[in-house]
């Protein structure tokens, strides 16, 4: 699953039939495979918002 989703910028972690195992950012989490989905343009715009923000914040990669 490349680029954010709707829950966040996620790294799937493991694949297990119909099931996901994926790394958000704030979370670990399984998950169906048909209820995962690309992130709409406005998610993906606020997930950058919040990234950028934690930058500026903290600093290092987010």
């Amino acid at each position: 699953m490349p680029g954010p989703t709707s829950l966040g910028r996620g790294k799937v972690l493991g694949i297990e039939g119909e099931l996901r195992r994926v790394r958000f950012v704030y979370f670990v989490a399984t998950i169906a495979a048909r209820g995962l989905r690309q992130a709409s343009g406005q998610e993906e715009r606020w997930v950058g918002e919040w990234l950028r923000e934690r930058v500026r914040r903290y600093g290092g990669r987010w």
